[in-house]
């Protein structure tokens, strides 16, 4: 879906490069994380992949085409929602994607639909000047679905929301890839990248430091630790236990024969400890 090789880009053409020498690419039905601090490089490249920013050197295909072929067709099957809400103003709710639906060549959503869909039924009305910042948020995130698209571009799509409104905003990304949606999504939280991606790349300064999946980060740079509470002479005590270290695992072993066990859970690493382990660099 998405094909990546030795981009770069320099905002001055100085040499100063924003993004430097990158190769990734997104295989079809995937959810993609981009992971890295402000400045590193993450909206430059997904602003390369939408059209927004020309081309400087390197390769990149998107949806099967080549990026410099600007066609209508290609932006017909590709949505997008930004950080910063670039909505109109002095239309309303409806008015806002009832307009942007014009520009496309193909079926598209109904307004009702996806006002309903992040919340703002109830606002369809309303001017979008009026809106708070998280409104105009969630409008934007439904603007980018209008179009059905096959590949989603999604830059930080709970930013500013409430936690239940985030968590539905989450839940409707997995609906969609669950329809066979490709997702690119930018971001610095680790924790919806945790949640939502099936492969995560760490961009810092530029430079993509890796990519692999959640879950096979966790297992390569995680503790590999079982934290255990249980009752000792009518105490509640708790301990951690290596699961790869034999003494420990004799410990543990003894504690479950001879003690009631409260809890026991593995503990693994945080996206968040894991990327400043591998970096050295925090997610501001």
């Amino acid at each position: 879906m998405i094909n990546v090789k030795n981009l770069s880009y320099s905002y001055n053409k100085d040499g100063n490069y924003q993004v430097k020498d990158i190769s990734f690419h997104v295989e079809k039905g995937e959810i993609f994380g981009f992971l890295g601090p402000s400045g590193a490089g993450k909206s430059t490249t997904q602003n390369i992949l939408t059209g927004l920013l020309q081309m400087q050197e390197g390769d990149v295909q998107i949806v099967g085409d080549d990026i410099h072929n600007l066609s209508k067709e290609r932006f017909n099957k590709i949505g997008m929602s930004f950080e910063q809400s670039n909505v109109y103003s002095k239309l309303t709710a409806k008015e806002n994607l009832d307009f942007y639906a014009k520009l496309f060549d193909v079926p598209t959503t109904s307004s009702e639909k996806l006002l309903k869909m992040v919340g703002l039924a109830d606002k369809a009305k309303v001017k979008a000047g009026e809106f708070s910042k998280g409104m105009k948020h969630r409008l934007t995130f439904a603007r980018s679905m209008i179009n059905n698209p096959e590949l989603w571009f999604l830059d930080e799509p709970t930013t500013g929301l409430d936690p239940g409104i985030a968590a539905e905003i989450k839940n409707i990304i997995r609906e969609k890839n669950g329809q066979g949606v490709t997702i690119f999504l930018t971001t610095h939280n680790m924790y919806i990248a945790d949640e939502l991606c099936d492969r995560v790349a760490f961009i810092v300064d530029g430079e993509i430091i890796l990519i692999d999946s959640p879950k096979n980060l966790k297992l390569k740079y995680g503790e590999k630790i079982v934290e255990v509470e249980y009752m000792e002479n009518g105490t509640l005590c708790t301990d951690s236990f290596s699961t790869v270290e034999d003494e420990d695992k004799r410990k543990l072993a003894k504690i479950i024969l001879e003690h009631e066990i409260k809890t026991m859970h593995t503990k693994e690493a945080t996206l968040e400890e894991i990327f400043i382990q591998v970096t050295g660099r925090e997610l501001r």
